[in-house]
């Protein structure tokens, strides 16, 4: 009988791990490196060579080849040049891998978009190693690479990737998280750490399907079905069985991810047909921003070798749930206590409710920059349906929590919560414990008994965007409530009835944004309008919350980008925007023409034909109408077509990105929408010999 691996001797099995330090470098050295890593302790020359030598050794042990610096441009995805460790001195080949060649690298920085920050004859650019975020092996079909986790810089210093961002504003919220919890006389916790835990929602299609349709293929999500007869009405998917073809991915890939040290809790089936989730254990926040990025190209290239193509899109089909990525947020101290935890006893647990204020107090005064977070032409049209929250920036705290919080904000008492259970009634099944506070799917930030989730991110984002943002508001909240607190330290000599004071002042201030409602209602919509909740209906829209002063300066005074890194990063996001939409009007273009009206033209001329050789009048008089109203479709395509392009022309001829943009919001995306209604029409006319392109009731439901 074979061995069988479990799946903790497989764990980490392609990281650089502490134990593998450990193994490959002095013991001098590795607690040094440790001391780098846990407290920041500066990285000298002398160290750093050891270290490289260290992760050398260890890649060419596992049959590596080549290096690289892995890093993160602001468009969100993940970017990589490689290196040869195989150098020649004197004509002798010699693997060599500095410690200079470890800490930084120099990718060229003129072909990444940069919001103008480096113009085209401006090159020069370097990636630095991040040392929190341990290097790993990605293995190709002979050779692996040492993969570096790092930051990317422009020449003059400046921001140019998505992390650097998340680094500086988690030290930020974790240096004042750990004030907050001295001034309440914790003398055992020596540091805290913003945790997260970022589930990623997807959907699998035959990759046959998905290289026979444009849209698929290019933009990343269907422009043109008509919707099958049955999708998810059934609600028969949702934590259904898996298919044994699915089951055998998922199988793969919790193999691969376990290689690069990425655990996962659970694996199942989502809502829509053939859609799926995977949710992670919870990780240091920098970590889990370099899990997920694996995680998303983990799981394509795992699909790919299974005949699947996975669909990041945030709607890769109408009429049905789109995907996100709710991303769980909490923070630790380094005894292990969760600062969220409510315990045993919430109303007495005051630091538990000051943190919790200190949340309210960040959404309150920055919810449209949450929203700002999450914004992107995907997510656009996925926010406010049945499986997202809508954009406006909420948060759900639940029943008994919310009672307690209405009751310190009155100056009232409350009833402790009894431990709860609930009693099933069935012989053998055992009670069960009931939690202080139900779910709210419909809220895009909720308490979730030890930690908030934000719901609003997009399958396809890059979390460290939402990920500084919630940062930096919770940064804002704990400045403002130790504030507070100091306050009224003037009043009350005990730290607890000081805190206590501040609570309910900041409860009372941003009562506004609690919510434990349906937030899809339209009373709801009227009445938080009614409170000034900001509320974005598009990406363009939510974009210029940037560039709020407010927002400029929360940036600034945490010192996590300037005006400028900013101001690039609004550029950015709006091009991407942008060359998104273009891309789909000429996509939605090129399959009205070529694929859509081919197929119309045909089922015209076998009705015509029809029609002329029969001598049935009812008959002809039946199939002459259809001609008709054929016809009038033939019309609307050809219409709908000069529209798109239209549109795009008009696009192409706007001086300023920002006009191209908003124009691009409503005029193009009303287009679109209007183009793919007659297709999805005539696809629903027309006989099957004459529809080539793969339909909803086939991607939906063969796999």
């Amino acid at each position: 009988m074979s061995q069988v691996l479990r799946s903790t001797d497989k764990f980490a099995a392609a990281v650089f791990t502490r134990e593998k330090m450990a193994q490959y470098m002095s013991k001098s050295a590795f607690n040094q490196m440790v001391e780098v890593i846990d407290n920041g302790a500066k990285l000298t020359p002398e160290l750093a060579n050891q270290v490289a030598h260290a992760m050398k050794e260890w890649a060419l042990d596992n049959n590596a080849s080549h290096f690289t610096h892995w890093f993160q441009p602001v468009r969100g995805v993940t970017a990589e040049k490689h290196d040869s460790f195989l150098t020649y001195e004197n004509g002798v080949a010699l693997d060599r891998f500095s410690g200079a060649q470890l800490v930084q690298s120099e990718p060229d920085a003129s072909s990444f978009p940069s919001g103008g920050i480096r113009a085209t004859f401006e090159a020069r650019g370097y990636t630095a190693w991040d040392p929190t975020s341990p290097v790993f092996l990605a293995f190709g079909t002979k050779k692996a690479t040492l993969v570096i986790p790092s930051v990317y810089l422009s020449y003059t210093g400046e921001v140019l990737d998505m992390k650097t961002q998340v680094l500086r504003s988690t030290a930020v919220v974790e240096q004042l998280a750990f004030k907050l919890l001295k001034k309440f006389g914790n003398r055992t916790a020596r540091s805290v750490r913003v945790t997260c835990g970022t589930e990623q929602e997807y959907f699998l299609v035959r990759k046959e399907y998905e290289t026979q349709r444009p849209d698929l293929l290019l933009a990343g999500r269907s422009l043109q079905g008509a919707s099958s007869p049955k999708d998810q009405q059934f609600e028969d998917h949702y934590f259904g069985s898996i298919d044994p073809k699915v089951l055998a991915f998922m199988e793969d890939l919790d193999d691969a991810l376990a290689a690069r040290g990425i655990g996962y809790k659970t694996r199942h089936n989502e809502v829509a047909p053939h859609q799926y989730e995977l949710a992670p254990t919870f990780v240091e926040a920098n970590l889990s921003v370099d899990h997920n990025m694996q995680v998303m190209a983990i799981m394509h290239e795992i699909a790919d070798q299974h005949g699947f193509a996975v669909l990041l899109h945030e709607k890769p089909f109408a009429g049905i749930n789109g995907s996100g990525k709710h991303l769980n947020w909490s923070m630790a101290d380094s005894d292990g206590r969760n600062l969220f935890e409510p315990g045993e006893s919430p109303k007495r647990n005051i630091q538990f409710l000051t943190f919790v204020a200190a949340m309210m107090i960040g959404v309150d005064r920055f919810g449209g920059l949450l929203r700002a977070a999450v914004a992107d032409a995907g997510n656009d049209h996925r926010l406010g349906a049945n499986e997202a929250p809508p954009a406006i920036m909420s948060v759900f705290i639940g029943g008994y929590l919310s009672d307690v919080l209405d009751a310190i904000a009155a100056g009232k008492d409350v009833k402790e919560m009894e431990a709860a259970t609930m009693e099933i009634r069935a012989k053998h099944v055992p009670e069960i414990a009931i939690d202080t506070t139900d779910r709210n799917r419909t809220s895009p930030v909720a308490f979730t008994g030890n930690k908030f989730e934000f719901r609003a991110v997009g399958s396809s984002q890059n979390i460290a965007e939402p990920l500084t943002v919630l940062n930096l508001i919770m940064a804002y909240g704990l400045e403002k409530i130790l504030g507070k607190i100091d306050t009224y330290a003037k009043k009350y000599p005990k730290v607890k009835d000081a805190a206590l004071a501040a609570v309910r002042e900041a409860l009372n201030e941003t009562a506004r944004v609690r919510f434990n409602g349906d937030n899809y209602t339209a009373e709801w919509h009227a009445e938080a309008a009614r409170l000034g909740l900001p509320a974005a209906k598009n990406t363009p829209e939510a974009l210029y919350t940037y560039l709020q002063e407010e927002v400029l300066a929360l940036y600034e005074h945490f010192g996590v980008l300037t005006r400028r890194e900013i101001t690039a990063k609004v550029e950015i996001r709006r091009e991407f925007y942008e060359r998104v939409k273009i891309l789909e009007l000429g996509v939605l273009s090129k399959i009205a023409k070529t694929y859509v009206m081919p197929a119309l033209v045909a089922q015209i001329t076998q009705f015509g034909s029809a029609a002329a050789n029969l001598r049935n009048e009812k008959g002809k008089a039946v199939l002459e109408a259809k001609l008709d109203f054929l016809s009038d479709l033939l019309h609307q395509i050809e219409d709908g077509i000069h529209r798109l392009h239209h549109v795009m022309n008009t696009t192409h001829g706007f001086d300023d990105l920002v006009d191209a943009v908003n124009y691009l919001g409503e005029e193009g995306q009303s287009a679109l929408e209007t183009v793919r209604a007659v297709c999805d029409t005539v696809e629903q006319e027309v006989s099957v010999e004459f529809w080539s392109l793969p339909k909803y009731t086939q991607m939906l439901h063969i796999l």
